[in-house]
């Protein structure tokens, strides 16, 4: 019975709002992969200010992307998001282990990218890429302290957090993949290259959970940095 009971929630629609280029959103699309979850995926367009209508706010007040919302339970922030999907769809799973110091060095990798790897990529490439500002060296070594960090947290770790592929390897993915949309070599630093190699070859579902929309990402990029 518990069986069908989990069938029964797992077939209950999961919306994800999202945006195919965000790097938080396809973190969330690489965790739906990794637990076999499919998602009622909802576009939102924010050039039209779609996140900014009432229907949208009433969902999320932040009106931010990606927006979950399972049977009525909204949440957002990706990390949130993916451990929240990992904690009800993946009991047991080590993607996010319940162990309390493997769970906390995951919840330390994932605090690491989104307030430091994922907002220095921001701090230094978004002004470029949104308000055409010149590139400024000093964010620049800023995000190459970061990747430093990065190398020194996989020397002798297959994966970010351990021996096991976990949400951090994805949310990290996600957001250091980005940078080849822009002009930082990651791939300067050996542990960071080979970690990025291991996860894009076995995180389920990769190339259409993220390769997609890194390409999408990297489309606006070229488009957005000839204007």
């Amino acid at each position: 019975m518990a069986g069908e009971s989990e069938n029964v929630v797992r077939n209950m629609p999961i919306d994800l709002y999202y945006v195919p280029g965000s790097a938080p959103c396809r973190a969330v699309l690489l965790t739906a992969k990794a637990l076999n979850l499919n998602l009622n995926l909802k576009l939102v367009d924010l050039h039209h200010g779609e996140h900014l209508k009432p229907e949208y706010i009433k969902i999320n007040p932040q009106h931010t992307v990606p927006t979950l919302v399972d049977d009525g339970f909204a949440i957002w922030e990706s990390r949130a998001i993916i451990t929240y999907l990992v904690n009800k769809y993946g009991k047991g799973s080590n993607l996010y282990p319940e162990e309390p110091k493997a769970r906390a060095l995951v919840d330390q990798r994932l605090y690491f990218d989104i307030g430091t790897i994922y907002q220095r990529f921001a701090d230094y490439f978004y002004p470029q890429l949104f308000g055409g500002a010149p590139a400024d060296k000093d964010k620049l070594a800023k995000i190459e302290d970061a990747l430093n960090l990065l190398n020194t947290f996989l020397e002798g770790q297959k994966y970010s957090a351990g021996p096991n592929l976990t949400v951090a390897d994805l949310s990290l993915i996600a957001s250091v993949s980005s940078f080849e949309a822009s002009d930082i070599d990651f791939k300067k630093y050996s542990n960071v290259k080979r970690w990025y190699e291991t996860v894009k070859s076995t995180a389920p579902g990769y190339q259409e959970a993220n390769e997609k929309g890194l390409d999408a990402f990297k489309g606006l990029v070229a488009s957005m940095m000839k204007k």
